[in-house]
């Protein structure tokens, strides 16, 4: 099919088969004993394993450009954003709510994005231009965010990696509830994007999550119909990806939404 590209379906089978080792780790977490240092280290082990096998397999998709991850500092270009385990609470719990979530930066333009969730066996991939789709065992679904119109039916998803005082955070979920009535925490923005995309949330606000968790998300959504847009950023006709990357304040919806949102936050 023309919208999977040689290219986007490597990113696809490396994403996998990296995955492999983690599909094998959730399934072990429920034999752990009952001790918090037993699981902090095996999660912690399957995180160092699935972050090499990523590098490893990516960089024989492309060997000419580094592979990131949140551990490390994003510099040039051009680069694969990686996020080995986006949700690693959940993962560490027994939450089927994690993924491994990957995306492609060509010239600082992101061009192609994998979400893959291994407990559910979910794979989202977008292709700048070429849409966002779940695969499926036969014909792939195209993706398209939802057309909510109001924020009082809209049920909003929220994760955040908040360093300023709890009380902050409170605050801006409490005017979200206000507004809406409909708020989530997921835990993996990642999921939270890959799903907004299909339409089963009707926005999402990320709050200080690095780039390389909401890369492959920010595709898909644009490639969905959707909207992305700084927490910050009064002009909706523009982009403000450098902002985003350096804060991780993004709001995402269709665009419906995406002003009304906004408006919650000034």
């Amino acid at each position: 099919m023309p919208y999977i590209s040689p290219l986007l379906t490597s990113i696809v089978e490396a994403t996998k088969k990296s995955a492999s080792s983690l599909d094998r780790d959730f399934a072990e977490l429920e034999q752990l004993q009952n001790s918090v240092k037993s699981i902090k280290n095996f999660v912690l082990n399957s995180y160092s394993r699935l972050e090499q096998n990523l590098k490893v397999e990516l960089s024989k998709i492309r060997p000419d450009i580094p592979v990131f991850t949140p551990s490390t500092k994003i510099a040039g270009k051009s680069y694969f954003a990686v996020s080995p385990i986006e949700g690693l609470i959940n993962f560490a719990h027994g939450n089927p709510d994690f993924a491994v979530s990957v995306a492609l930066i060509e010239n600082d333009e992101i061009i192609a994005a994998v979400v893959y969730n291994p407990a559910r066996d979910e794979t989202f991939f977008a292709a700048k231009g070429k849409g966002a789709y779940k695969e499926g065992y036969r014909n792939h679904e195209r993706l398209r965010v939802s057309s909510a119109k109001d924020l009082d039916s809209a049920l909003i998803v929220s994760t955040s990696t908040f360093t300023k005082k709890a009380t902050d955070l409170s605050k801006i979920h409490s005017a979200v509830l206000q507004k809406t009535g409909n708020l989530r925490i997921s835990g993996s923005v990642a999921l939270d994007l890959a799903y907004l995309s299909g339409g089963k949330f009707d926005a999402s606000i990320s709050l200080e999550n690095h780039f390389c968790s909401i890369a492959a998300g920010i595709l898909m959504v644009k490639e969905a119909g959707g909207s992305i847009r700084s927490t910050s950023q009064k002009d909706i006709r523009v982009e403000d990806m450098p902002n985003i990357m350096k804060t991780g304040n993004l709001i995402a919806s269709n665009f419906n939404l995406n002003q009304k949102i906004f408006e919650i936050f000034k």
